[in-house]
């Protein structure tokens, strides 16, 4: 883990905590990304790191770093870990200063990241899903395209589809199109191979999904 309110990496369990008075603890003012682990290198890190500041501009926070050091920051805490599969989380906070509402007294913003092994088998055998159609609002457009971490519709929506007896709830738009998932994009292929997606107007712009794109361009 690396943590701008110490300023270094850690490998210890024990010492990878954040201040209560976090402003992305309590208000839950603060956004987020994460980035795959693959052989030991970030996959696209890039394009993930370009989605994060952009989530943090929306959020009206400043990086206290810029965004040559925080590069090099995540990439230096993943060789620190030496994992070779897995993701990168990292976040951007408005920072420590007190239990207002409003962050003027937190003196400057925070850097948090934290390496995160995968130990799921390397071939799993996926045969598909059961979804449902989320009763739970579709966050709006102005949040909806912002990682941040405020996740309560996210966590109610995967709560409601596993009480069900599903896998995951589909979000639909205020015009009953469908929209995304808590925390995936939404594609199909028809029948004649063509490739469907969402906008992003209205839904978070995915990386995997923009990688789809691309990759569909060739077949």
């Amino acid at each position: 883990m690396y943590s701008s309110i110490f300023g270094g990496i850690t490998t210890d369990p024990a010492a990878m905590v954040i201040p209560m008075d976090d402003h992305m603890v309590h208000r839950g003012h603060g956004v987020f990304d994460t980035a795959a682990i693959m052989d030991g290198h970030l996959y696209e890190l890039d394009q993930h790191l370009d989605r994060f500041l952009r989530s943090a501009s929306m959020s009206k926070i400043d990086p206290p770093f810029d965004r040559g050091s925080i590069r090099r920051i995540l990439i230096q805490t993943v060789s620190a870990s030496k994992c070779r599969k897995g993701s990168l989380r990292y976040w951007l906070s408005a920072g420590p200063g007190d239990f207002q509402l409003s962050p003027s007294c937190c003196h400057r913003s925070s850097l948090y990241a934290i390496v995160i092994q995968d130990l799921s088998p390397s071939s799993p055998n996926f045969r598909g899903v059961k979804v449902v159609t989320s009763s739970i609002p579709i966050k709006h457009p102005k949040f909806a395209i912002t990682k941040s971490v405020n996740y309560l519709p996210n966590v109610l929506s995967k709560v409601e589809a596993e009480e069900a007896g599903a896998f995951v709830g589909i979000w639909l738009d205020g015009e009953s199109f469908v929209a995304e998932r808590p925390n995936m994009n939404v594609a199909f292929v028809t029948k004649d191979k063509e490739l469907i997606m969402p906008h992003f107007d209205k839904i978070l712009s995915g990386c995997t999904a923009k990688r789809v794109l691309t990759l569909a361009e060739s077949l």
